[in-house]
């Protein structure tokens, strides 16, 4: 299967995003994804379609495809590229005949000719976008909001024209509601996508910082070092850079010369600079506030720390959370229900009430226009889009929406100890060889013990080989990391050499106070004790989590004596220890089965349960495995922003309760006054677009609001 990934633009509602979902399934694509307000698009391709065929469908469909292929991606030869252009040409045309329509008589404008001349630019403009969008979604199956303008525009003109025609104007004359609908659509389209544009806004500036210069070094053939500006986008892996105070770091990298502060706000929300020096990483748009440092980069493009956030957020805002369902499935079939009410309010009027047919026409039009199938399809997306955003922005990674709306019914949060709980930051305080103190022994010792942990990610294990490495470390034939066990090795003589924890070492000694047992063939050579320190953020976090009515838990493999230490500082309501991968993930299932339930973990043992978790949390410096098991990631390396991350999937899900709450509410009562004759079609058009710029203005509220 091949993957791939475009920006269509064009979509402006969710029947949009549903007419091109439908093209992309019925071509047999699988895994498809449209979001119909970034204008992403993916999807992959499990048989010999093409891609030039694919992106072709899609521009037949109205919209325009931009696929990263230059063969593929065609420039647009329209006149005008967006509702602003359109409405200032159509505004010019329009202008006189609102002034005819508010009442102010001009001689000239009574004449239905002049009307006519100063209405056709406007339809026509009108049609080639509202028509021809209206025309591919009908096509497809799936009509859309356009479906309703460009309905009321004809109606409109086509009974002016006819009174044209036959000589009647007094009893037919309507082309100002035909032009005015257009235009103030265009304005209101145009307030709608700016409005959209800023629930994005801090998705963009994570965009924007990808795009910036480097200086790459370079040597002659005297290896005389030369630094010349580059574009971020042309650098590859092992190029040689400069970065000096004040400047970005363009792509990921790694230091080889001079020291640094470094502010990671953009990736953690975290505003106190880093210090980085020699070997340390950068990551790609971080910023240098002091020092300078030379560096080579380790990523580019699509595999960036800062890519793949965006690439994570992006999918995260594709996917649909249950709340969005009724709402999709509603605005799949309010254009034909909208077209039969505007039908009824039509007939009704005329024979029922009695009015005159043009009369009835313009309730029925006002019907159409003033209807909004957008406000439905934008409540959910776009709170979603500000509370990624802002999530983003603030160093916590949402996986896919369906976490944001669960976190508003956690009742309890399961925490890991080691490495979470606490800072994972061991030194070793203790050790002790079996039989054997030479100095010899000592240093054997310490080897096996490199040997064996330096190819595990645990904490305890990173400690012990940083302070213990060697140059001679063992080869093995064999080595493997047993979860909540330890590492098991076996060298080129057979011997098999382990380091692990006391349930590896039960049955050959009593002492189950430490941390690591070293062994060889069964034979207990040693142990290590190693210190940890409680995460200076823990205590002010689990209080926060305890004020809101959140059980709070410890989910250990530790020994029991120092989850007991732990829980007891911490005051965690509840604590288990010594639990192995397979006993986390059956404790997980049986707090979910009485209460939803998170939980944060960073090791490769709290993959299983993070995964069983009614939301699994990682830390950003966790193991890969945790945190692909996990669905949301803390970037900012620790707990302090846990509260922010469940407060936002809470604030979230009450945005969207206002948002879907406004746009029923809005078509409720918007279509009977309009039934009823008590709103024009003009201000209907008007009033369609500001109903979206509502929704957006409320989502928009999510990047200010307090949610702790």
């Amino acid at each position: 299967m091949e993957k791939v990934n475009w920006k269509v633009s064009g979509m402006s509602c969710t029947n949009c995003a549903l007419t091109v979902n439908k093209y992309l399934t019925e071509k047999g694509m699988q895994d498809v994804k449209v979001n119909f307000m970034g204008g992403d698009v993916s999807f992959e391709i499990v048989n010999e379609t093409s891609k030039t065929e694919l992106a072709k469908g899609i521009r037949n469909l109205g919209y325009e495809v931009a696929t990263g292929n230059e063969s593929d991606t065609k420039k647009s030869k329209k006149i005008f590229q967006n509702h602003l252009q359109r409405f200032k040409f159509c505004i010019v045309f329009t202008a006189p005949l609102l002034l005819h329509m508010l009442g102010i008589h001009i001689h000239w404008l009574m004449n239905p000719y002049v009307q006519l001349g100063l209405t056709i630019p406007v339809f026509i403009v009108g049609m080639d976008f509202f028509g021809r969008s209206a025309y591919h979604s009908l096509l497809k199956g799936i009509p859309n909001m356009n479906v309703l303008i460009a309905l009321g525009s004809v109606a409109a003109f086509g009974y002016s024209l006819y009174g044209t025609i036959i000589g009647d104007a007094e009893h037919y004359l309507f082309y100002e509601t035909a032009a005015t609908i257009i235009t103030l659509v265009f304005l209101g389209n145009w307030m709608e996508d700016k409005s959209v544009e800023s629930t994005q806004k801090a998705l963009n500036k994570l965009v924007v910082s990808q795009k910036v210069m480097a200086n790459m070094i370079a040597y002659d053939e005297q290896h005389q070092e030369h630094i010349f500006p580059v574009e971020s986008g042309n650098l590859k892996v092992g190029d040689l850079i400069l970065i000096k105070s004040g400047e970005p770091v363009p792509m990921d990298c790694k230091v080889l010369w001079g020291e640094a502060s470094i502010s990671e706000a953009i990736i953690t929300g975290e505003s106190v600079p880093v210090e980085k020096k020699m070997n340390d990483l950068l990551i790609g748009g971080s910023t240098v506030e002091n020092g300078s440092i030379k560096a080579y980069v380790t990523a580019v493009g699509e595999n960036t720390v800062l890519a793949s956030i965006l690439k994570l957020v992006k999918e995260a805002q594709t996917e649909k959370p249950p709340v969005q369902q009724m709402a999709d499935k509603i605005s799949a079939i309010f254009v034909p229900v909208v077209i039969s009410i505007a039908l009824i309010t039509l007939l009704a009027n005329y024979f029922i009430g009695h009015h005159a047919f043009g009369e009835s026409l313009l309730r029925g039009i006002a019907v159409l226009v003033i209807s909004c199938p957008c406000a439905m399809g934008l409540a959910t997306p776009a709170a979603i889009a500000v509370g990624l955003g802002r999530a983003a922005r603030n160093g916590v990674l949402f996986k896919n929406a369906k976490s944001l709306e669960i976190f508003k019914d956690i009742k309890q949060v399961v925490f890991d100890k080691t490495g979470t709980l606490t800072t994972g930051l061991f030194t070793i305080s203790n050790f002790e060889i079996v039989n054997n103190t030479t100095p010899e022994a000592i240093e054997k010792f310490k080897g096996i013990a490199y040997s064996l942990e330096k190819y595990s990610n645990h904490p305890i294990a990173k400690c012990i080989t940083k302070e213990w490495k060697t140059k001679e470390a063992i080869r093995w034939t064999s080595i493997e990391e047993q979860k909540g066990l330890g590492m098991v090795g076996t060298d080129k003589l057979g011997n098999t050499y382990s380091a692990v924890s006391y349930k590896g070492v039960a049955a050959i000694t009593k002492s189950r106070s430490h941390n690591v047992y070293i062994t060889c063939n069964n034979e207990l050579l040693g142990w290590i004790d190693v210190a940890d320190e409680i995460r200076p953020e823990a205590v002010a976090v689990i209080e926060m989590l305890r004020s809101k009515g959140i059980r709070t838990i410890l989910l250990s493999g530790d020994k029991r004596e120092k989850c007991e230490q732990v829980a007891s500082y911490l005051h965690l309501d509840e604590w288990l220890a010594e639990q192995t991968p397979e006993q986390k993930l059956a404790a997980i299932a049986n707090f979910n089965a009485h209460e939803p339930t998170a939980m944060i973990g960073d090791g490769i043992n709290d993959a299983p349960a993070l995964a069983k978790a009614t939301v699994g949390i990682s830390l950003s410096d966790a193991s890969h495995i945790a945190m692909q098991s996990a669905q949301v990631v803390l970037m900012n390396h620790g707990l302090k922003n846990l509260p922010l991350a469940l407060g936002l999937g809470k604030h979230t899900y009450i945005t969207i309760k206002q948002n879907l709450f406004w746009a029923f509410i809005y078509n409720i009562v918007a279509i009977p006054v309009a039934a009823f004759g008590y709103l024009s079609p003009s201000f209907g058009a008007l009033t369609m677009g500001l109903s979206d710029v509502v929704l957006a203005i409320n989502s928009v509220r999510l990047n200010f609001k307090k949610v702790l």
